[in-house]
């Protein structure tokens, strides 16, 4: 139970946040684990609302750039610590091909978000776990059996029917919600290859700087003065994706990824509270129809993929 002096009337802030860590960190491990993902969903959730309405005056090159730097900001007191050794890579090449699929995803998926309701975006968003499946076959060489290669096959009839082609309801940021899905499917494949040789830190100091440093010339082409509203959409930006991350981070590293990763998918929930909350949005039934049918294949991909590493490492 929460500790009753918790919520005293009056209890300032930090002293109330100490003892909501206090209490998580007592649950058991896949408990833990649990309430963790669940909060960086949310914090997933309000981070896409807040690139939303930055992005309603903003242009998304803008938006990326000032995020990007924040989060280096964040990290610099880490990184200094074990400076160079910290950022020491012997793939440069592969970090060229994330930073750059990295690039894809955000900018299609920032700017998918920015002109689709919440929850279409975020559910198109889900598909990555479908190419999750391909890249390992092209990159890693895994051999996917007829049960994955279905699920994927059902999860792509979930995206084209919540993009419905050829129908009214089709629109070109539903194309940027699957490249999006697409270049993050990508993303995490490369990130397995990468990150049995390179250290997390390297992985993130070079996504970070990387995608700076590409998008500084677009960015100033196209750079706005925000306003003191717009610093604050854009500040909030950087910290809640830092964090978010960062509680997805422990949540694997508390719990059972197997048990965790459906939990993910609770991001379509958030989403659609806060699109209907702050915008009006209601999903379509072509979206929960679509929606449904992608979270389900891609919870099975992911459950099939986890009970063959497991037997892999058992035998």
């Amino acid at each position: 139970m929460l500790p009753t002096r918790a919520c005293k009337k009056g209890l300032p802030t930090g002293r109330t946040l100490k003892y909501i860590i206090k209490y998580i960190t007592s649950l058991p491990d896949n408990t833990r684990g649990a309430v963790t993902i669940l909060i960086a969903a949310a914090g997933f959730s309000v981070m896409a609302l807040l690139i939303k309405l930055a992005g309603a005056t903003l242009h998304v090159t803008q938006v990326i750039f000032i995020r990007q730097l924040l989060i280096l900001l964040i990290m610099t007191p880490k990184l200094s610590k074990n400076f160079p050794e910290s950022i020491k890579t012997t793939q440069p090449l592969m970090h060229l091909a994330r930073v750059s699929a990295a690039l894809v995803a955000m900018m299609c998926g920032f700017t998918a978000v920015i002109h689709m309701p919440l929850a279409d975006a975020t559910a198109i968003g889900f598909a990555k776990s479908l190419f999750v499946t391909i890249f390992a076959i092209i990159l890693l060489k895994e051999t996917v059996g007829i049960r994955r290669w279905s699920a994927t096959l059902i999860g792509f009839l979930g995206v084209i029917i919540m993009m419905q082609p050829g129908t009214s309801g089709f629109n070109i940021y539903g194309i940027y919600a699957a490249v999006a899905a697409v270049a993050a499917g990508l993303v995490m494949v490369l990130l397995r290859i990468i990150s049995r040789k390179d250290p997390p830190s390297a992985l993130l100091f070079y996504q970070g700087i990387g995608v700076a440093v590409i998008l500084f010339i677009p960015a100033m082409i196209n750079w706005k003065p925000p306003t003191a509203t717009e610093w604050i959409l854009l500040l909030a930006v950087g910290v809640m994706g830092y964090l978010s991350q960062l509680c997805n981070i422990y949540a694997y590293k508390f719990g059972e990824a197997s048990l965790l990763a459906p939990l993910e998918y609770t991001r379509i929930l958030y989403a659609t509270l806060i699109g209907l909350i702050v915008f009006g949005d209601l999903p379509g039934i072509n979206t929960i129809i679509g929606a449904s049918i992608v979270v389900l294949a891609s919870a099975y991909t992911i459950h099939r993929e986890r009970s063959l590493n497991k037997q892999r490492t058992q035998g």
